[in-house]
């Protein structure tokens, strides 16, 4: 009798780009595809194959081979051809938590467009698992989970467990300890076949009691294995001790949840733990050129593109949907968890960037769109007149800086009640003959206004409260002259209702924090130290040379007007050329900083920072202290907030003598801020670059935020940080990984008196990453400019909010307010990002409760539990 059940799933580990380019990826896919398609329908006794859960993988042969749509259809519709519930396997761990929830949500959507989708949380590949995956996946209908990389056999012995995500949500998981391609080579020789069977297996049988095991067979780009259903046989003829099927992964796990019951362990969050899989913990910093680009579209594409197109469609106006589809998309191929660890060769990483320049150039351009859309159809009375934008579910009032198109003499700026606002003009550029000459008057006869002068001028303005989600109006009025003067001097501080900033004699800065008039000094040190890592990790030399800013300051200036007050401070960092002549302790290239400190109304310190970056192989932080002798930090995450230690014991004392992958570091992924605090009071720090930090110091009291790191190989041998073979290939060079030249980076730094609330952080992130755009509506720029539109009847108001909600301590955060993509209203999701406090719900008038998918009915809640989300489809009225 036999009395164990081997369920073998075949499958492909596909990623789209790696080492080599999407484009062999795409050709050679085609042809694994087609290969596939014929073996399963020429072969009943194959019952499955699995296409690495990536609905793109379709998406992409169907492009070139379109008559084979109703063959895979019928394939996928059978469950013989497994596909979804991804559209790429993304990474869980510096994505926009909304991005995550697309990727499945269009990967499931065209899945079942194709027959269906697999319902389980499968991730072969992924550097470590998101703490709130599990609630994600269970408002998409999916109950169970299956994975490599994040958990050492100290945390969790066998391989089966419950994964409960910060809400309580489970889901049931299985861990693949030995990879996803453990299975993938199997020896068809009769005499050798019993012991191989054993050796592979051994290890899985100790690792776990139960009667039903996994084998995954597969591995990389892998061909399927055409005889696998007569090996399958042979094994069962050879093996007195095991029965082997090919069995569909999901079937395993349901399988073996039936065979546990409720008797399985519970772990909880987030799985980063890198003793036998490598997680390339410092792969968060990896081409900070790229993270940053896919930081700056996400929040473009969240944060402001979609509630306009909401507001557009509130308004009348059409719903792009599959425009939209496609920047996902391409931000999607990119969220891929090699593409966006930027662990790649630079051809690789070339392609990667093109994607972001057309997803940044069609949002960019869809936004236009649809914010003239709407200008052109407001009433208007002047000349120079400008339709300003609040994206945001709630009342606002930005400091804003935009482009317009200006006379180039004096006036007064008024919002639509005839209210003056303060601006300051911060660049001009006369361009009037350029600008004139793209004008088209598709009535000629009709009156309009011709300018003398048109300056391209760029300035910045201190907006009155814009009304939620909404927009209001803005022109000039020539009687008067109401630009703030910009005074240009050198002294030593800046100050606003909250700080006094001093730069002191080293060049570091001290901040007094004026509601309780404590001093902080060790502000702002830029900290430079050698990168002997790779495209996956850093890893500091074993001969290092640690430079800081301390004693750099070489010049400074200082700006004040109504607006804002601002520092600006040159450095000049004398480093190492490179590893080697940082091995030898010579300093003898020159790194130079500048760094932009602004204060405007509010309590953020805002920080933009130029780097000419000419030297190899290094690492640049930039380090803030605090009073606050820390055992954890908390980041945001996936629609919440998560604590962590700034050190890991006992792991710490045990990696090198248990042979662990890689040393288990702190240094971590955020979403957009991290925090340090006590009962009193704290420090957070926001970014819009890097999304890595530390918390560094004798006595961990310092914020440490990565800016960039730079390497010169895909891969390398026995780091420090990570021992043994290379995760990369070691003979390919990554010269474009050096970051060579101009890089430049923003972050606000910002300190409050009073007990923590994630909450705030957050609703102070989502406000810094906001756009708040501004159209011109002027005659004269109706042509080859922006291209030309027809007249049309002036018809909106001149106000306009479509809703309204209160953004309070206690009221749930809004994640994205977006265009339904089924139905004609839109979508509102709510989140709690706090760490242990419930928050409200506010009412929404036609609302209806449905989860992630966007479909399922789901049932009403007043108020939301930590890391709990609540998705809300509205009707337009």
């Amino acid at each position: 009798m036999k009395n164990k059940t081997v369920h073998i799933y075949s499958h492909t580990h596909w990623d789209q780009e790696w080492y080599f380019t999407s484009s062999r990826s795409r050709v050679y896919l085609f042809n694994h595809v087609k290969n596939v398609i014929r073996i399963l329908e020429n072969n009943p006794d194959f019952p499955c194959y699995l296409l690495d859960a990536q609905s793109a993988l379709v998406e992409s042969y169907l492009q070139w081979a379109p008559e084979d749509s109703t063959r895979l259809s019928q394939l996928i519709a059978e469950k013989r051809l497994l596909v979804g519930p991804w559209y790429t396997q993304t990474d869980q761990l510096v994505v926009h938590q909304e991005s995550v929830v697309r990727n499945l949500w269009y990967g499931m959507e065209i899945a079942r467009a194709h027959g269906g989708t697999m319902l389980l949380g499968y991730v072969p590949d992924s550097f470590g698992q998101g703490g709130n995956m599990p609630q994600i996946y269970r408002q998409f209908g999916i109950r169970h989970a299956l994975f490599w990389r994040g958990i050492a056999d100290n945390t969790l012995h066998e391989t089966e467990f419950f994964w409960q995500g910060e809400n309580s949500d489970r889901v049931f998981a299985v861990q693949m300890p030995w990879g996803y391609h453990y299975g993938g080579l199997l020896d068809e020789t009769p005499e050798t076949m019993v012991r191989f069977l054993n050796n592979k297996l051994s290890p899985i049988e100790a690792r776990s009691n139960r009667t039903h095991l996994l084998w995954p067979h597969g591995f990389d780009q892998a061909p399927v294995r055409e005889n696998l259903p007569q090996l399958v046989k042979q094994f069962n003829e050879c093996d007195a001790q095991r029965h082997y099927v090919i069995d569909s992964p999901l079937a395993f796990v349901e399988t073996l949840e039936n065979e546990v019951g409720g008797d399985a362990r519970v772990l909880r969050g987030e799985l980063t733990e890198g003793k036998h899989s490598r997680i390339h913990k410092t792969i968060f910093s990896c081409r900070a050129d790229l993270k940053q680009l896919n930081n700056e579209i996400e929040a473009l594409l969240v944060n402001t593109l979609e509630p306009v197109l909401a507001i557009s469609r509130s308004l009348g106006n059409e719903y792009p949907a599959r425009i939209v589809a496609d920047i996902w998309k391409l931000m999607f191929f990119n969220a891929a968890h090699d593409s966006i660890g930027g662990c790649n060769s630079d051809e690789t990483n070339q392609d990667v960037r093109f994607r972001y320049k057309q997803a940044r150039d069609l949002a960019t351009h869809l936004l236009e769109m649809h914010t003239r859309l709407i200008s052109i159809r407001i009433p208007r009375e002047h000349d120079f007149t400008f339709t300003v934008f609040n994206p945001l579910t709630h009342p606002s009032s930005p400091q804003i800086t935009f482009e317009a198109w200006l006379p180039g003499i004096p006036f007064t700026l008024r919002d639509a009640a005839g209210r003056a606002l303060p601006y300051v003009i911060e660049e001009q550029q006369d361009l009037t003959d350029y600008v004139l000459n793209q004008t088209i008057r598709l009535n000629p006869g009709e009156a309009w206004h011709r300018p003398e002068k048109v300056f391209r001028t760029r300035l910045t303005v201190d907006s009155r409260e814009l009304p939620a989600l909404g927009y209001t109006r803005w022109h000039l009025d020539f009687s008067g002259d109401g630009a703030r003067q910009v005074v240009t001097d050198r002294p030593r501080s800046i100050d606003n209702a909250y700080y006094r900033i001093d730069v002191e004699d080293n060049g570091l800065l001290t901040i007094v924090y004026k509601p309780t008039g404590k001093r902080y000094a060790r502000q702002m040190c830029f900290v430079d130290n050698g990168d002997d890592g790779d495209s996956y990790n850093y890893s500091p030399p074993r001969k290092d040379m640690i430079i800081t800013s301390e004693g750099c300051l070489v010049n400074q200036r200082c700006q004040r007007s109504d607006l804002q007050q601002s520092l600006r401070l040159e450095y000049v960092l004398r480093v190492p050329e490179d590893l080697a002549q940082r091995a030898k302790g010579n300093a003898t290239a020159e790194m130079h900083i500048s760094v932009n400190v602004s204060l405007q109304h509010d309590d953020l310190i805002r920080f933009s920072v130029d780097v000419d970056n000419n030297v190899l192989s290094h690492r640049l932080c930039v380090h803030f202290a605090t009073d606050i002798m820390a055992k954890m930090s908390c980041a945001d995450q996936l629609f919440g907030a998560v604590k962590r230690p700034v050190e890991y014991r006992p792991a710490l004392e045990v990696w090198e003598d248990e042979h662990w992958q890689e040393k288990p570091v702190a240094i971590e992924p955020m979403q957009s801020y991290v925090n340090v605090h006590d009962d009193e009071h704290g420090f957070s720090l926001h970014t819009n670059g890097v999304r890595e930090y530390e918390i560094v110091g004798e006595h961990y009291d310092t914020i440490a935020i990565t800016l960039f790191r730079t390497f010169g190989f895909m891969g390398k041998e026995n780091l420090l940080y990570r021992p043994g073979r290379a995760s990369g290939e070691t003979v390919v060079e990554t010269p474009d990984a050096q970051l060579p030249g101009k890089r430049s980076f923003t972050f606000a730094w910002r300190i409050y008196h009073g007990t923590f609330t994630a909450s705030q952080s957050a609703c102070v992130s989502k406000t810094w990453l906001t756009t708040f755009p501004v159209w011109q509506d002027s005659d004269f720029l109706n042509g080859r400019l922006r291209f030309c539109l027809s007249d049309v009847e002036r018809d909106y108001p001149v106000e306009y909010s479509l809703l309204t909600l209160p953004c309070g301590p206690d009221d749930a955060l809004v994640s994205t307010v977006k265009c339904a993509e089924q139905g004609p209203g839109y979508i509102l999701r709510f989140y709690n990002p706090n760490l242990d406090r419930v928050v409200r719900i506010p009412p929404v008038a036609k609302a209806q409760n449905v989860m992630l998918d966007e479909r399922t009915p789901m049932a009403e809640k007043a108020v939301l539990n930590p890391a709990d989300v609540q998705t809300c489809y509205v009707e337009i009225e």
